[in-house]
């Protein structure tokens, strides 16, 4: 006779939060206590009882905040990658670069990245999700968008080299220059793995007129919605390189669900993405004279990051719903809480600059509920800082403790154990 097994009971914890932002209210709680099964949250309340025989984590000397969300990364590229890494590394290295640039996401605090683009590695971002998931390798829950679409001669196609040198390589996204094109490569993506469908609706940063700051345009309304209409039957949502003018009109009439960058979009714009609820990642971070703007003439550099300030504070009071994303990849993998503070600087208040990275960014993957948030049901994502980081937007780059999915993979230290009632012994690091 076969003996039946029991199931086992998920591990239970409590943690002791001295202050709370939960990633939804307006205001910080004091003197709350979480309590964590298996890799949900089970219960959030100030007066909330452990149970006898919980271990509880003291965190009374630090504020929690919901596991952070990065909304646009690319953890297969680095800046020290220069502009066509194609051409000098490999899909393999390039996925073993990626699970070394998820582990340091991780580390700063962000337990979930939307990776929207892999750079031409092709299916690697897709390897480097699975390998997470799969507990091979430390890092962030990752929502992949493989190979973007792009045109002939647009951006992510190579120039530079002679042409029938030029025509014989990998590109760094998908060339699609007719219909068929667009839709066999959306086919390709959702095959191969893709969570998101990307496209690139205008132009390089080198083809924006300097005089008007008009990017070219790269897809018309029409041709956005063909891909958005086939993204959409395989269940998948369609975000958009977009810096303004016409091209990122298009793609917001066309149906994307967001933008990306958009240092330069106009006032028609900002309604239509109000109107239709599309979000908006600024990557401020990228859009720096050390990174993107790296090598342009002063001038330009000055009136693109005045445009790009000025549009984020138009947003601010339209009501666009502006997401956190930093470009991590093009900007250096672990320093994305960079970005909170270039968010404050241009007009944000710190709660909705957290909020950004948190419930807004789940809204944007379609995550709330599961993500974003420190609330009963909802993922064990949670990072801790210390001191008050409404007061200091700054505390964010310097993250204490990072659990994800109920496993802690960083903590202050063993100085002063964490860990108060029934396990006494430190803290271990366990990978995510």
């Amino acid at each position: 006779m076969k003996r039946s097994v029991g199931r086992r009971e998920p591990a239970r914890m409590a943690i002791r939060a001295g202050r709370l932002i939960d990633g939804r209210s307006p205001e910080p709680i004091s003197d709350v206590v979480i309590l964590i099964e298996g890799d949900r949250i089970a219960g959030v309340g100030r007066d909330l009882a452990v149970p006898a025989g919980v271990r509880i984590l003291d965190l009374s000397a630090y504020t929690v905040l919901p596991g952070l969300i990065d909304a646009h990364t690319h953890v297969c590229f680095a800046p020290q990658d220069g502009k066509d890494p194609v051409l000098t590394k490999s899909i393999a290295f390039r996925a073993l670069q990626g699970a070394a640039a998820a582990a340091a996401c991780l580390n700063a605090g962000f337990t979930t990245l939307r990776d929207t683009d892999s750079e031409g590695a092709e299916f690697a971002d897709v390897a480097v999700r699975d390998a997470i998931q799969q507990r091979l390798i430390p890092g962030p829950r990752l929502f992949v968008s493989t190979m973007a679409l792009s045109i002939t001669g647009g951006h992510m196609n190579l120039g530079g080299l002679a042409p029938e040198i030029n025509m014989r390589l990998p590109q760094v996204a998908a060339i699609t220059d007719t219909s068929d094109d667009m839709i066999k490569a959306v086919r390709q993506q959702v095959k191969f793995g893709a969570d998101w469908i990307k496209i690139y609706a205008t132009s390089t940063l080198k083809q924006i007129d300097q005089k008007t700051l008009e990017p070219i345009s790269q897809f018309s309304e029409a041709q956005v919605r063909l891909v958005v209409e086939e993204a959409r039957r395989w269940r998948k949502d369609v975000a958009t390189h977009a810096y303004g003018g016409e091209g990122a009109k298009a793609a917001v009439r066309g149906g994307v669900r967001s933008v990306e960058h958009g240092m330069l979009l106009d006032d028609e714009t900002l309604d239509l993405m109000v109107e239709r609820g599309v979000y908006w990642c600024p990557t401020f971070s990228n859009m720096q004279p050390k990174y993107a703007l790296a090598g342009y003439p002063d001038r330009f550099v000055e009136r693109l990051m005045a445009r790009h300030r000025e549009t984020f504070r138009k947003a601010l009071l339209l009501g666009v719903k502006i997401a956190f994303g930093t470009d991590a990849g093009r900007v250096v993998h672990g320093t994305n809480a960079e970005e909170f503070e270039l968010m404050v600087q241009a007009g944000m208040e710190p709660m909705r600059a957290i909020q950004a990275a948190t419930s807004v960014a789940a809204e944007l993957l379609r995550m709330q509920g599961e993500l974003g948030a420190v609330k009963e049901g909802c993922a064990a994502d949670l990072v801790a800082v210390a001191g008050n980081p409404l007061d200091e937007i700054t505390l964010l780059r310097d993250v204490k403790f990072v659990m994800k999915a109920g496993t802690v993979v960083k903590h202050p230290g063993t100085r002063s154990p964490l860990i108060r009632g029934r396990a006494r012994k430190p803290l271990t690091r366990t990978p995510a």
